[in-house]
């Protein structure tokens, strides 16, 4: 079995994984990431994008480091099954893509957030539909840095529309795009990047230097996954025309690289306006309105987001292992 089948049936069975199981109450390996991260930040910060590039390297590089000795340990103890046991040739060469299948979809599971995301949108979205704004604004901060205080009903479901679009990208495609790009070690090197980006790469008085090269990291890493988002929710929403026109003329609007075409596309996908006037930690933005044309996003647009959300993801996951199986075999037939 080749790494094209792999890397289809290990992250199949994590994201199916996510959806049935989610994440762990306590002990997530993202959280301990980045607690671990957090450390390392308390030893080497000084207010300069030098030292920030070194946290960058040593948090990043070791979750690709570590995603590159699993892969290697898995390999070794299938190729000491096989040499132990040379009366059955046959199920020692099934042994190292069961183990490969098993520990890409570990790391899948790991890394997606897919049923988080949903989750927290879907709480949301049932206080607002109870009509308890409260309830929602206190449940906000589980999903974006959004000022709840400054939201009302509407403004709040606009948040949760935003959020659930843009982390549709950073919370699941972008990880399945390294996956199949890079395999575990793109799955977990892809999840530190972006974690990272969160913890250090927002404009904050402390990390405006620090956070330099993880936000920058994170744009590079992040770009192909956006793109890849935008082209799925335009073909797996309700409005495709919609979602391509909405891209082309507000992505490029937006302040975020790759925030702007995945956030147009949702919106002209649903027929909805996103962007506008936004309140973080006290400091207003005005940001441009993408897809105009559309309507104010309403409490019921939540559900409407969330699964577009739940099929982008599919279909990216589709995408990804058809292309790793076309160019494997395009590797292959250049090799033989």
């Amino acid at each position: 079995m080749g790494a094209d089948r792999v890397f289809a049936y290990g992250a199949a069975a994590g994201l199916l994984g996510d959806l049935l199981l989610g994440d762990p109450r306590r002990g997530h390996p993202v959280a301990a990431f980045g607690r671990a991260a957090g450390a390392v930040e308390r030893v080497l910060w000084r207010d300069h994008r030098g030292w920030g590039a070194l946290h960058t390297a040593l948090c990043a590089g070791g979750a690709v480091a570590l995603g590159a000795a699993a892969s290697r340990a898995v390999r070794a103890l299938s190729a000491s099954s096989a040499t132990s046991s040379p009366a059955s040739p046959a199920n020692a060469s099934r042994a190292l893509p069961v183990a490969s299948i098993a520990l890409t979809a570990v790391a899948t599971w790991a890394v997606v957030g897919g049923t988080s995301l949903a989750r927290e949108a879907r709480a949301i979205g049932r206080a607002l539909q109870a009509g308890d704004v409260e309830a929602a604004r206190a449940r906000l901060p589980h999903l974006c840095g959004r000022d709840p205080q400054a939201l009302d009903a509407d403004g709040i479901a606009r948040a949760v529309v935003e959020s659930v679009a843009e982390n549709t990208s950073d919370a699941v495609v972008g990880a399945l795009v390294w996956g199949a790009v890079a395999g575990v070690p793109g799955l977990l090197g892809f999840r530190a990047v972006n974690t990272l980006d969160a913890m250090v790469g927002h404009k904050s008085p402390r990390h405006r230097r620090y956070g330099w090269a993880s936000a920058r990291l994170d744009d590079l890493a992040g770009w192909p996954g956006a793109r890849l988002t935008a082209v799925a929710a335009a073909v797996a929403g309700p409005d495709p025309r919609g979602a391509v026109r909405a891209w082309r003329a507000d992505a490029a609007k937006h302040p975020s690289p790759n925030a702007g075409p995945v956030e147009a596309s949702f919106a002209g996908a649903l027929g909805v306006r996103l962007g506008g006037t936004l309140s973080y930690g006290g400091r207003v933005e005005h940001r441009p309105v993408l897809n105009a044309a559309g309507r104010a996003v309403r409490v019921g647009d939540v559900e409407r987001a969330v699964r577009l959300s739940r099929r982008v993801s599919w279909l990216a996951l589709g995408a990804c292992a058809a292309v790793k199986l076309l160019c494997d075999r395009r590797t292959k037939g250049r090799t033989s």
